[in-house]
């Protein structure tokens, strides 16, 4: 087992191939014997920060700290409006063993991560949700097993999820191909992050405007919800952009894919039927 050398945890791209082989081999460990972990965060507290509102996530870290046998502490509201977020992270670091933050934007994780001493796990950011997508990669390979020459799909709004699987996807073996409005095409950093870490792994990339051309051969196919939150204002717009790349039953190709794969949102959400 690989020693991880950082304690940033702000996305997945930071992390070696075998650190990411690690957290995945480690998470079945836990989740097929429980009771063997049971006092690894024994003596540890962790703070939640939750800029914006959560349930799921919230509580599943907040349970699986327990589970472990430490204790969360809980924190609501915007950073930095008052006091700097430097000032908030050197107060937690003398407080708490790690800090996990959902923030509406990715320069505050970073800033957390750069005034504090203590580890901090991004569970979510306008950029990026690595927890999320080392979830989705576990899952995979638990249904489908060896990751390699399997068929990746991407099929809306190519966001957090969609940059992290897409990343996490390439460069451990599987070819990905993202269907998105030309509107909301994927940000040319990630993409070009991507396609050097396909051209390694020997993968394949693709990125259309094409739904069915994206979904055909994919086993799994991911979806998520048009607006998140703090995109209210976009929500008419994006109903148009999206509504093409709605994956539903009767979506040609997808029906093949072995796996689906879409966020769940306190509010209706649009990207696919049940």
């Amino acid at each position: 087992m690989p020693k991880f050398r950082r304690r940033i945890w702000c996305a997945t791209s930071i992390w070696t191939n075998d650190e990411v082989h690690c957290l995945i081999d480690l998470a079945g460990k836990v989740k097929h014997a429980p009771a063997k972990y049971a006092r690894s965060l024994a003596g540890k507290y962790i703070s939640l920060i939750f800029e914006k509102p959560s349930l799921r996530t919230r509580l599943t870290f907040e349970l699986a700290i327990k589970q472990l046998g430490g204790d969360a502490v809980a924190c609501d509201g915007a950073l930095g409006v008052r006091e700097p977020i430097k000032d908030i992270a050197r107060n937690l670091e003398r407080w708490v063993q790690a800090i996990v933050a959902r923030t509406f934007s990715q320069a505050a994780i970073e800033e957390l991560a750069q005034w504090s001493s203590a580890p901090v796990i991004n569970a979510l950011s306008d950029a990026f949700h690595p927890c999320q997508a080392l979830a989705d990669v576990f899952t995979l390979r638990e249904q489908l097993g060896e990751l390699r020459g399997l068929k990746l799909a991407f099929v809306g709004r190519w966001e957090q999820r969609g940059a992290l699987a897409h990343a996490d996807g390439t460069r451990l073996g599987m070819d990905f191909a993202i269907a998105t409005p030309r509107k909301f095409a994927p940000n040319a950093g990630i993409v070009s992050q991507a396609e050097g870490l396909a051209a390694i792994s020997g993968t394949r990339l693709e990125i259309t405007h094409n739904p069915e051309q994206a979904v055909d051969s994919a086993h799994a196919v991911y979806t998520d919800v048009w607006t998140s939150m703090g995109q209210e204002k976009q929500a008419a717009d994006r109903r148009k952009q999206f509504a093409p790349f709605q994956v539903t039953g009767n979506f040609d190709g997808a029906g093949a894919a072995q796996c689906r794969f879409h966020a769940l949102s306190a509010r209706q959400a649009r990207r696919g039927s049940d």
